[in-house]
């Protein structure tokens, strides 16, 4: 069996897929190949997500945004992108996902505390990803979402 290949997308490619991706490397260490992009990759990752992963021991202030291209979705087992701002099209079959991440400024709350719940969301959202690779693969909809063949 193969490692399966997981791609995180945001717009930008500085915070939440960054998170993602470093929390999904932390858990599944070499178990999972990782990797994130942005549909309009920014300049530099979003220092309070770097703080926020850093307050529990998950380092990614040495990652670099990237611009998403189609030959990442099409290398990818699955591609997860989170929020409804981003937007990627399969390629060549590529499952899609879409996690919609709270959005605690939504309800007035900003800064570390912000950062902290949206940290929170997409670390119980990676763990569930994590498992369901963990146990191969399985029919999608049995889940909700698609089917994701690890390898």
């Amino acid at each position: 069996m193969s490692t399966p290949r997981v791609l995180f997308v945001c717009v930008k490619n500085g915070g939440k897929s960054q998170m993602a991706a470093g929390l999904m490397r932390e858990a599944a260490g070499d178990a999972v190949a990782v990797s994130s992009a942005g549909t309009r990759a920014g300049s530099a990752l979003n220092a309070q997500s770097v703080e926020s992963l850093r307050e529990i021991g998950v380092d990614i202030s040495g990652q670099r945004t990237r611009q998403l291209t189609d030959e990442m979705v099409r290398d990818a087992d699955l591609v997860v992108v989170l929020g409804s701002e981003a937007h990627v099209e399969p390629v060549d079959g590529t499952p899609v996902e879409v996690w919609e991440t709270d959005e605690p400024s939504a309800r007035g709350i900003e800064g570390a505390e912000r950062m902290r719940l949206v940290r929170d969301d997409i670390a119980a959202r990676v763990d569930q990803l994590h498992r369901r690779l963990s146990t191969g693969p399985r029919p999608a909809g049995e889940d909700g979402t698609a089917a994701v063949h690890p390898g």
